[in-house]
């Protein structure tokens, strides 16, 4: 990370760079580190929660909303195996075992969080375990940002309650019409003011670091220690250019803020994208300097409905293993690291319906498939859209679907009346698909989380996948291992995973965050109602910098 150094207003435009060597150059990504393979991103699901088959799991949902509540909810699943014996009739058939998972909600917290909408918040790695236990007193770190221009830190147990404190909780619960499972431990800490605009993004690329963008066009970077301002990075503010559809700027001025960013594994290189560019800005991370301007092309752009008359500017961006795809407002673009589009997703005769909104983008690490011994694991692109589904997509340059093949003369007549542009871009392979009309989903889901589990006992890996809508339930999902790899006789674009529970927040969701919490050691003692001293931790965290 760089110094620190004296902030300056963004100067007011700047020119992007053109040439045919600058689009074509590939970026060198640095091989991750260990410690960076180990940290935690928004937009990819972490490495698996390893947990015995039988044991139960609880995981802690934060949701963010319009109605400025920030609402913690623990979702504990328990897991319960039947046996099923063979008929009288078919006395050779093999007994049957069968796992069933049951979910059960419970309010952990309920915070007023921000004065205006929450936008956006992120979850750090847990903290070290405490000297002298083998995983006691651990934490995790929350951040909010929201239209009120300050971003909130609290600090979240990464343990269940303690039984302790449940059975202190009874009276309460018989009161309240939904269970309670309050955690004293879960606190505030402060506030940062590093913005003068509305907050759009929140990172924790480790434990150590919070990285923050606004519409002021910066993004932020703050020690977690003493939780200093370490670095800005001011992107320019684009040249007005007309009045495009759905502009929201004040009069005299443009749409400007960083959309997103999104940081390589390696915590070396950030590329981000803004309001009114058709555009991504690479950042060197250890100089704290612009690397490169990578412009959208403009034939791709007009494939993807970004064309004249539209914005061209990106929604979300999200790295994965050897590629990094960036969200339109209707369709995704995947990229090498050749910085050339390598594919689209949304393409009609593969998803099945037209062009429809898309709200998140995730990159999903399925291990290696079964029987598979050596090999890199494979990955999928998971998108959240409009009608109510996640869409996973094969984004392997072998799994491509080709653009169709040239139209008639008789139906390009047709296209140039209604305005249609012929794709000549490949498609990625729809996989599976979970959720919407066919599971009773018919609103948007506007966040979503993945979190992998891994059997020490078989290796074999599943996921719990956590959905917010906007309707303000929280649905929590599961997929067995077996659903997002594509055999010879699986049927591409398949409906799958489980529905598993459903829990109404009365609140409009604008943004989502979870996590597989610790279960607590066998014969640990914690004291629910005293606060332990930061200072162990800082110093934790400032063995990573």
């Amino acid at each position: 990370m760089a110094n620190k150094r004296k902030r300056d207003n963004a100067p007011e435009s700047e020119p992007v760079e053109k040439t045919e060597q600058q689009s074509t150059k590939k970026v060198k990504a640095p091989a991750p580190t260990k410690a960076a393979r180990a940290s935690s991103s928004s937009n990819t699901s972490a490495a698996p929660f390893k947990v015995d088959s039988t044991s139960p799991i609880t995981i802690q949902v934060v949701a963010g909303s319009y109605d400025r509540v920030l609402h913690g909810i623990t979702a504990s699943i328990t897991p319960t195996t039947t046996t099923t014996s063979p008929s009288k009739n078919n006395k050779k058939k093999a007994a049957e075992t069968k796992t069933s998972f049951k979910v059960s909600f419970a309010d952990t917290f309920l915070f007023n969080a921000h004065a205006s909408a929450i936008r956006c918040l992120a979850l750090s790695p847990p903290s070290a375990p405490t000297p002298g236990q083998k995983k006691g007193g651990q934490k995790v770190l929350l951040a909010t940002g929201a239209t009120d221009e300050r971003i909130n830190i609290y600090n979240i147990s990464a343990h269940p309650p303690s039984a302790k404190a449940a059975d202190d909780q009874k009276l309460l619960n018989s009161i309240t019409p939904r269970p309670v499972l309050e955690n004293p431990k879960n606190r505030e800490l402060g506030t940062l003011l590093h913005h003068s605009s509305n907050i759009t993004r929140l990172v924790f690329p480790n434990r150590s670091k919070l990285l923050s963008a606004s519409e002021d066009s910066t993004v932020a970077v703050t020690r977690v220690r003493d939780w200093a301002l370490l670095h800005t990075f001011k992107c320019p503010i684009p040249k007005a250019q007309g009045r495009p559809s759905g502009d929201t700027a004040a009069l005299g001025a443009v749409p400007a803020g960083v959309n997103d960013f999104a940081v390589h594994p390696s915590n070396k290189i950030m590329i981000s994208v803004s309001k009114g560019e058709r555009s991504m800005r690479l950042w060197n991370l250890e100089t704290g300097k612009k690397s490169r301007v990578l412009n959208f092309p403009k034939e791709v752009l007009m494939e993807i409905g970004e064309g004249k008359h539209s914005t061209g500017e990106a929604r979300r961006i999200v790295w994965g293993e050897d590629e990094f795809a960036v969200a339109f407002d209707r369709d995704v673009l995947v990229f090498g690291m050749d910085c050339r589009p390598r594919c689209r997703v949304m393409r009609e005769d593969v998803v099945g319906t037209k062009m429809t909104k898309v709200h998140e983008i995730k990159y999903v690490s399925l291990g290696k498939a079964e029987g598979q011994e050596e090999g890199e694991e494979k990955h999928v692109l998971a998108v959240a859209t409009e009608d109510g589904r996640i869409l996973f997509f094969d984004t392997a340059e072998e799994s491509l679907i080709a653009p169709k093949e040239e139209a008639a003369k008789e139906e390009k007549e047709q296209q140039v009346k209604k305005h249609i542009i012929e794709a000549k871009t490949p498609n990625a392979k729809l996989v599976a698909q979970l959720g919407g009309k066919t599971a009773g989903v018919t609103g948007r889901i506007k966040d979503f989380v993945v979190l992998p589990i891994e059997d020490e006992e078989t290796g074999k890996r599943s996921w719990f996948i956590a959905s917010a809508s906007s309707d303000g339930r929280v649905r929590m999902w599961r997929l067995e291992s077996d659903d997002l790899f594509v055999k010879g006789d699986a049927k591409a674009g398949r409906q799958v995973g489980e529905l598993l529970g459903t829990y109404a927040t009365d609140n409009r969701i604008t943004c989502l965050g979870a996590f597989v919490m610790i279960p607590r050691p066998e014969g640990s003692v914690e004291s629910e109602y005293e606060f332990d001293s930061e200072e162990s931790e800082d110093d934790d965290d400032s063995d990573d910098e």
